[in-house]
């Protein structure tokens, strides 16, 4: 009974010292992948697949993100710009929405383009949100951020389709 105890006591005290802070040492991200149409996220090293994701997206999943407020995941080619270790959606990784044209679209419309659109996981709170319950961000388990977050660096291009 005392060496059961011993062994519990052991793998407790090694529980907490687990961390959302993962290492990654494989290949290099080379490229993310959004398939809006089909819900998946692949993280590419040239053009292999690394990981692919089931994700959710906006509210109002359809169509390219042009308004702030209007709950639409954008379309197009960005760059992750950084990350938010202390995100309320556990971990974050930042996408550089709006870009030049995004901004020109809705100056011309007298609106604002929104922005703060990342990668994260998906917090208690938010647990019966659906499928697409983000403000236009994308969403994943908070596992899969930990993952993410360790793997894909600033800098890497984000390609989001239809």
């Amino acid at each position: 009974m005392f060496r059961f105890l011993a062994i519990l006591a052991a793998m407790l005290a090694l529980s907490g010292c687990a961390s959302k802070f993962k290492t990654y040492d494989g290949p290099e991200v080379t490229h993310v992948l959004v398939n809006k149409g089909a819900r998946k996220m692949y993280l590419l090293h040239h053009n292999q697949a690394l990981k692919a994701y089931d994700i959710g997206l906006g509210f109002a999943p359809i169509g390219h993100k042009q308004f702030e407020g209007d709950g639409r995941t954008p379309e197009g080619t960005y760059i992750i710009d950084r990350r938010n270790p202390n995100s309320e959606f556990h971990l974050s990784v930042g996408i550089n929405y709006p870009g030049n044209s995004d901004r020109e679209f809705a100056k011309e419309a007298g609106r604002s383009p929104g922005g703060d659109i990342f990668i994260h996981g998906r917090p208690w709170k938010y647990r019966k949100g659906g499928r697409d319950w983000t403000a236009g961000c994308i969403a994943v388990t908070n596992k899969e951020i930990e993952d993410i977050y360790a793997m894909v660096r600033d800098g890497t291009p984000i390609t989001i389709r239809p």
